[in-house]
């Protein structure tokens, strides 16, 4: 009963209760990537394909590495064995080891910088490069330069230009009293130890231009250099037939070749620039025909293909080794190569020097070689101020042209008075004033002075300088000097002309030479002559 009776015991009342909250069912989907589009399906290279591509990569890299090894020390002896200075020469002579890495290094230095050594007259604006083409060891005259050439290029312009000097120019040996052809220049310089030098300070006399760098080629070097090219593409202007092409052992073969674009191989390219026996200009066409192959082998040795051609140009740099000689310092060689690649190959100035027309500069005389009466060539003004003036504008030949109209426009008289030993020496003023330097008044003066004989030559102005053209043409063409009337010419010739040209006995040392035919000159056999190596006047 007592367990009836008694109370139930009071719990305190729980919290309510909560279900557990669920965990997130795991998704399909990835989680949001922040790329705005998937990552594309990517195929990993086996491992074998990746090796062996770098095994092709690593062949390649060595085979450029060797080939531009092989050429740099290539290149490096050529420019050694072209070398013609004293100092190369020396260094040749020491052996293969010390001298061949110096120039190595330095030839591989030029390649590689990016500034390039500048080339002499480069500062100046021109850079004048001598040409000279020799027949060479297998041929008789071995070291007579029947090809001389200028050429000049304007650094600012990239513009080149050429002047021919013909091989019979009878010049002074600088530095001694010897007279000879110009070709002997250069064997002369060999036979007395000048080397090049002799004909260098021969041609910077004859066209007061500065001689930077000289080329010397033989006639097989020439040959060898333009089949290495793989021939090249002359326009031959007009057809030629040489019966009388000088041939092996003094024989003669023929020579024919016709008119129009010719693709020329050695052989018929050294014909084309060397036969002169069936052209109307002589020695005169042969020197444009050797300007015409000159641009030729020039465009074509810097073309692409011959860069490309390794073997091409390994042989063509073993015949510029074995073949040509030049000054150019082996680190010149860059800035050199650079230069020829950029300049005007399509405007190119040429310019020869002849006796072919009334407007030429020489004319034809002789002299007397024991029995042999051999024909030369001489400046008509007896000396080379017309030749200077004409490389000096050589880049504007129609300069000399603009100026010669000036001079006609001036209608300048001359008197001539002769105070020389000679009398002969008017006619000869005369003839020149009027045929080749455009004075068109000219008339001779009786000389009523009692003086003797004198040496030098003088022109007084009556024009108070209004004819200045005509005044500087004569001071320029002519060695003589402005002077002040002296008062020994009478007051009827002293007003009547513009001039008075007083004549000396110099002058009549400089214009006294036998004048022959331009026909006499041309039929000359002078390929049978044996030029002597030096002539004494």
């Amino acid at each position: 009963m007592d367990s009836i009776s008694k109370k139930p015991t009071i719990r305190p009342a729980s919290p309510p209760y909560r279900a557990p909250t669920p965990a997130p069912l795991p998704t399909l989907d990835p989680p949001p990537s922040p790329r705005l589009s998937p990552r594309p399906f990517s195929k990993k290279v086996p491992e074998k394909k990746r090796s062996l591509w770098k095994k092709i990569l690593f062949v390649i890299l060595l085979i450029i590495l060797s080939w531009c090894g092989y050429f740099a020390w290539k290149i490096a002896r050529v420019s050694r064995t072209m070398q013609v200075s004293s100092q190369d020469q020396t260094a040749a002579n020491e052996g293969p080891s010390q001298g061949t890495l110096e120039r190595m290094r330095s030839l591989a230095t030029s390649l590689i910088a990016t500034d390039k050594l500048p080339l002499k007259g480069a500062a100046d604006g021109r850079t004048n490069i001598l040409l000279l083409g020799r027949a060479g060891e297998h041929h008789s005259g071995r070291d007579l330069t029947d090809t001389i050439i200028v050429m000049s290029i304007d650094t600012n312009t990239d513009k080149i230009a050429l002047l021919s000097l013909p091989r019979d120019l009878y010049v002074k040996v600088p530095d001694t009293s010897i007279f000879t052809k110009i070709n002997a220049v250069y064997q002369h310089g060999l036979a007395q130890g000048n080397g090049i030098d002799l004909i260098e300070k021969t041609v910077a006399d004859i066209t007061d231009l500065p001689i930077h760098y000289s080329f010397i080629i033989d006639f097989d070097g020439f040959e060898k250099v333009i089949d290495a090219l793989g021939d090249i593409n002359v326009e031959v202007m007009r057809d030629i037939y040489d019966s009388r092409y000088p041939g092996p052992n003094y024989s003669y073969e023929t020579f024919e070749i016709k008119k129009g674009w010719q693709t020329l191989n050695g052989a018929t390219a050294l014909k084309y620039v060397r036969e002169r026996h069936d052209d109307p200009e002589g020695d005169f066409g042969r020197a444009k025909r050797q300007q015409q192959v000159i641009q030729a082998v020039k465009s074509k040795a810097f073309s692409l293909k011959t860069f490309v051609d390794a073997f091409a140009l390994n042989d063509l740099l073993t015949i510029l080794g074995d073949s040509i000689k030049t000054t150019i310092a082996p680190e010149e060689i860059n800035s050199f190569i650079a230069l020829s690649k950029q300049v005007d190959t399509n405007n190119i100035s040429n310019v020869v020097v002849d006796a072919w027309k009334p407007d030429s500069l020489l004319r034809v005389s002789h002299v007397m070689v024991g029995q042999t009466r051999m024909f030369t060539l001489v400046p008509r003004v007896g000396n080379y101020s017309e030749i200077q003036d004409v490389a000096a504008n050589l880049f504007d030949i129609n300069a000399i042209k603009r100026r010669g109209e000036a001079i006609a426009a001036e209608e300048a008289s001359i008197t001539i008075i002769n105070r020389s030993s000679s009398p002969s020496l008017t006619y000869r003023v005369k003839r020149l004033l009027q045929e080749n330097l455009g004075s068109g008044q000219v008339r001779i003066a009786t000389d009523n002075s009692t003086e003797s004989a004198q040496n030098d030559s003088f022109i007084i102005d009556n024009t108070d300088r209004e004819k200045p053209f005509s005044l500087d043409e004569l001071l320029k063409k002519l060695p003589i000097t402005l002077k002040e009337s002296d008062g020994s010419m009478t007051q009827e010739d002293e007003p009547s002309s513009d001039f008075i040209l007083i004549l000396g006995d110099k002058l009549g040392k400089d214009l006294d030479f036998e004048e022959d035919s331009i026909d006499d000159f041309k039929n000359a056999e002078d390929d049978s002559i044996a030029y002597p190596k030096e002539m004494t006047p």
